[in-house]
């Protein structure tokens, strides 16, 4: 029974009765997952359609499998699933499908795990049967617990030796640390694309406040004359300000554009919110042109103090 985050399990084509593969089509495939009657309830892994595995399922009793919804909407996606047959390989006997479970992710959180029909979001379809029809050589023992779950590793232990003092048990993890895990690689990548973000808008902030502050004292003069002829210190400061916002709006159009089409990339790192969300690309847009306008704001206050009779005579 692979656990989801273990690194264990694997994927395999299947038959479905009543269908015929095209020469050279390797035909329905679909994750593998054998698990025992409570798997579900455990795991918090909704039934959509049909009954779950029972005790009854076992050698001897009509073969029996469960598909997640995946795998339903690929291969049946106009009919019922439950009560189609498909069995894996030529040598094994037919099962009966019984239910539909709501899909899960089983090898990572983000990245590409996704189903043959390109599903954006979707994880790999995966078939269930039953543990107690198949021979399994590693299984894993999943518990729920309503406190603490590190705490229950010592009676879990315990309970594996009271059956068997001979088995071994090994990597006891909870699942916040196997998802933990499984996003570390990605949490390391974003981390340090977040430093490089912070630099870059820390470098924009002082590359704009140098660029306004160099445009302000080469309009000395001009500012001068505005001043003379009558223009108000709140006419210098929309005037500053407002070429420091058609600045910002150039380099944000331009930003946004090169993130649009860098999203792909970016997709295999996102968990929960799309590569191409417009609250992201709307908030990053306003974050931008704030800082853009806080780092204009000291040239442009500077400017509304300078002394047309001074500003007339710079050179």
């Amino acid at each position: 029974m692979p656990l989801p985050f273990s690194g264990f399990g694997g994927s395999a084509s299947f038959k479905i009765d009543g269908r015929v593969s095209p020469p050279g089509d390797p035909g329905p495939h679909g994750d593998v997952r054998g698990v025992s009657p409570r798997y579900f309830e455990t795991m918090g892994i909704r039934l959509l359609r049909g009954r779950t595995f029972t005790d009854q399922d076992r050698q001897g009793s009509q073969p029996v499998a469960i598909i997640d919804e995946n795998l339903a909407r690929e291969y049946w996606p106009q009919q019922d699933p439950v009560g189609q047959r498909i069995r894996n390989g030529n040598s094994s006997p037919w099962s009966t499908i019984v239910g539909v479970v709501a899909p899960v992710r089983h090898s990572q959180v983000v990245g590409e795990e996704a189903s043959t029909s390109g599903t954006e979001g979707s994880g790999k379809g995966v078939y269930y049967f039953p543990l107690y029809q198949e021979n399994s050589p590693a299984v894993f023992l999943i518990a729920r617990a309503s406190g603490d779950p590190a705490a229950l590793t010592g009676q879990m232990r315990a309970a594996v030796h009271d059956v068997d003092p001979t088995q071994p048990v090994s990597d006891l993890k909870t699942m916040d640390e196997r998802i933990a895990l499984s996003m570390g690689p990605r949490r390391s990548a974003v981390a340090l694309l977040s430093v490089f973000a912070v630099m870059a808008l820390t470098l924009a902030a002082v590359g704009l406040f140098g660029l306004i502050r160099y445009n302000v004292a080469q309009r000395t003069q001009e500012i001068g004359v505005r001043m003379a002829l009558g223009a108000s210190r709140s006419d210098v400061l929309r005037m500053v300000l407002g070429e420091s916002l058609r600045l910002a709006l150039f380099g944000v159009a331009g930003g946004l554009i090169a993130a649009f089409a860098l999203t792909r990339v970016l997709s295999t790192l996102l968990y929960g919110v799309s590569a191409t969300d417009p609250l992201t690309f709307a908030g990053t847009a306003v974050l931008l042109t704030f800082v853009a306008l806080l780092a204009s704001w000291a040239p442009a206050w500077r400017a509304t103090r300078v002394d047309p009779l001074v500003a007339l005579r710079y050179e």
